[in-house]
């Protein structure tokens, strides 16, 4: 699910990243069944984020945590098959940018800031401020259901963006490949996975295995 619009914004005076910035894997990879690809080329459309399927799991199943602490920014609520789904935006000190997409249940600590996001509309997935954003730490849970209940396509969306020194209008300009981020053992276990498209496999723009 893409953007329909982002106002641009000037980053803010940053910290530096760590040399070899870490980020804890989001989701139990004992469930991952299969992985979405960052940078490729997705249901005609060309898909700056990756993510995870758990194909042998239900909807509420699956908990998404923190994988580094920062702040959710942005927000939106949609339809997606008739069910409401949450795509957050967070940001890090250091300019690392994270979205996590087709969130279904949420998280106690985010609900009153979604309950103030506009009200869902089928496929209009435009984020909105949240102000003032809200800080997580590593490992804090986000959400504790992902995907499409209705026709148990369990997945979560997961992008990940540089934005050091630049101007953030969307973040598909600034996607990285998350894969080498994670651990050393969870980097490989993702690497020995399958890919989830059927049409586009491994293929990659930004990830080069």
């Amino acid at each position: 699910m893409q953007n329909l619009k982002q106002e641009g914004q000037e980053s803010k005076k940053l910290s530096k990243c760590p040399d070899s910035l870490i980020l804890q894997t989001p989701v139990d990879l004992n469930k991952v069944t299969s992985i979405l690809y960052p940078g490729q080329v997705r249901g005609g459309d060309f898909k700056p984020h990756g993510g995870f399927r758990f194909d042998n799991s239900k909807v509420d199943e699956i908990e998404v945590r923190a994988p580094v602490d920062a702040q959710l920014e942005d927000a939106s609520r949609y339809i997606e098959q008739g069910e409401v789904q949450y795509m957050f935006d967070f940001q890090t000190s250091c300019g690392i940018r994270y979205r996590f997409d087709y969130l279904l249940v949420l998280a106690p600590k985010f609900t009153g800031a979604a309950g103030n996001l506009p009200n869902p509309k089928e496929h209009d997935s435009r984020t909105t401020r949240v102000n003032p954003p809200i800080s997580i730490k590593k490992g804090e849970v986000i959400a504790t259901a992902v995907g499409l209940k209705n026709s148990n396509n369990v997945f979560v969306d997961f992008g990940v963006y540089d934005m050091r020194g630049k101007f953030f209008q969307s973040p598909r300009q600034n996607a990285i490949c998350w894969f080498d981020l994670l651990p050393p053992q969870d980097s490989a276990k993702v690497k020995s996975l399958p890919p989830a498209d059927s049409v586009s496999g491994s293929q990659s723009t930004l990830c080069k295995l």
